[in-house]
């Protein structure tokens, strides 16, 4: 409960405040996004697989935001960013989906 009424206070307030990301920081949000989704949808499947560990969720979701946006900046500092940043992005992309699927058939059964 408490990490909905979180969620719901972060979505107003960032509804209300309208913030910038800096452009220096612009590459890399969405590779944060994808990142967080991925972390989102592995601990969604380890919640319905009985698997679910708060401490390894944070450490994973953290991990993967911050690993992708290394991967990001050593792809922009060597000038091959677009390359490394679409690799992520499929990388965590089959992840998400792969994750997605086992949720469906834990949810639905097929």
């Amino acid at each position: 409960m408490i990490a909905v009424v979180g969620l719901v206070i972060g979505v107003v307030a960032g509804l209300v405040l309208q913030p910038t990301v800096p452009v220096a920081l612009q590459p890399y949000l969405p590779i944060a996004v994808v990142a967080a989704l991925d972390a989102l949808f592995g601990g969604l499947r380890a919640r319905l697989d009985g698997l679910f560990d708060d401490k390894v969720f944070v450490v994973s979701f953290l991990s993967n935001v911050l690993v992708a946006a290394f991967i990001v900046f050593l792809g922009d500092q060597l000038g091959v960013g677009a390359q490394l940043s679409t690799a992520v992005v499929v990388v965590l992309g089959i992840r998400i989906f792969s994750n997605a699927a086992a949720i469906r058939r834990h949810l639905f059964k097929a």
